[in-house]
């Protein structure tokens, strides 16, 4: 968790408040053609100042309860998004849920956790953490994507890669239970697994309490305001993708990048700041967000609406997990990292990224 500056800078307001603005006209006049790139940058502005926001909310909570503040906050933008667009879409929806959670854990566990490696290593040479919390993360991560994306590919119930009804509603407890019991073994059983060995900003004074209310006032105004707006925004960048002739897969590689940019940019200045372990906090923590609490909402939509749901990854897909799942227990199964780690991570992202291109 990185220090917010003790005084709110103009944009931490401007920027959720310009969305808000962009959403409200988009709304009510469907512009398109060259407001959709106004409409963009407002959303990213409002990324950041999400981020801010939430790291505010964070550093008065301390550690690990700030690193879950910003996970669940990027989680109910991803939720959010992923549901509207299911309710609004048809059969072309069905993988999409799929897609964007499968993506998650690649850009988490390559892309993110190689790049604060990488980063950290080159400034740092050798970085720790806590052992305990890499590994309650990693055994929660392993039985999450496996029951999730990975069994209805054997299941016999339903045709192809789906679940049953009653199969779908499982799987739904079975992730709850599981990212329920990992935020209490992390925020109250053994929350000192996920402690930094050294509290590097014990020195750091607090936001005031005022200063905590604005921020999550506004925290809540982004999150709306992300939703909307990648929400409108995602009809023309479908019609791009398809324009260009590249796969479908590519809209849930973009809404979770998109939505896992305020966890990037934290988890990395963690990492070159050398706070190695709040790094991991973070990013690891999302990808378990993400798939706890994603996996039961898209299932409820499924069934109280009827919507059709693909759950089971392809081959090729299924490959790259279980690799980067089993250089993710190498990687962090002795507590120390290096460049080398980082670097392994960021090639299978690379691999990740041009697969999904050129399938």
């Amino acid at each position: 968790m990185v220090s917010p500056p003790t005084r709110t800078p103009w944009w931490a307001w401007a920027w959720p408040l310009l969305a808000a603005v962009f959403l409200i006209i988009h709304l009510f006049i469907h512009a398109g053609g060259p407001f959709l790139v106004f409409e963009t940058f407002a959303l990213i502005a409002a990324v950041f100042a999400a981020v801010y926001h939430a790291e505010v909310i964070a550093h008065r909570v301390g550690e690990p309860f700030g690193s879950l503040v910003l996970a669940m906050a990027v989680t109910i933008i991803e939720v959010a998004l992923i549901v509207s667009v299911m309710i609004s879409g048809g059969v072309d929806t069905a993988a999409l849920p799929r897609d964007t959670v499968f993506a998650v854990v690649m850009i988490v566990c390559n892309g993110i956790v190689g790049l604060c490696l990488l980063a950290g290593g080159l400034r740092h040479h050798e970085q720790g953490f806590q052992l305990q919390g890499a590994n309650a993360a990693l055994s929660v991560l392993i039985a999450l994507t496996c029951l999730t994306l990975v069994v209805p590919n054997v299941t016999i119930s339903s045709a192809g890669p789906t679940f049953t009804n009653s199969q779908l509603l499982f799987a739904a407890v079975v992730s709850l239970i599981l990212y329920g019991s990992f935020v209490f073994v992390q925020t109250v059983r053994h929350r000192d697994y996920f402690l930094p060995k050294e509290d590097e900003e014990e020195h750091a004074a607090a936001p005031s309490t005022h200063t905590t209310l604005a921020s999550s006032g506004l925290l809540l105004v982004s999150l709306v305001a992300v939703v909307g707006l990648a929400k409108a925004l995602t009809p023309p960048l479908e019609q791009g993708i398809a324009h260009v002739g590249a796969p479908k897969s590519i809209v849930g590689i973009v809404i979770a990048g998109l939505v896992l940019l305020p966890e990037g940019v934290a988890s990395f200045r963690a990492a070159r700041a050398n706070r190695l372990q709040t790094s991991m906090n973070l990013a690891l923590g999302s990808a378990l967000a993400t798939i706890g609490l994603t996996i039961p909402a898209v299932a409820a939509v499924s069934v109280l609406l009827h919507k059709p749901l693909s759950l089971g990854l392809m081959p090729k897909e299924i490959v790259l997990l279980v690799v980067t799942l089993i250089i993710s227990l190498v990687t962090l199964g002795t507590g120390r990292t290096t460049v080398l780690q980082g670097i392994v991570h960021l090639v299978i992202f690379a691999a990740f990224l041009f697969l999904a291109i050129v399938p």
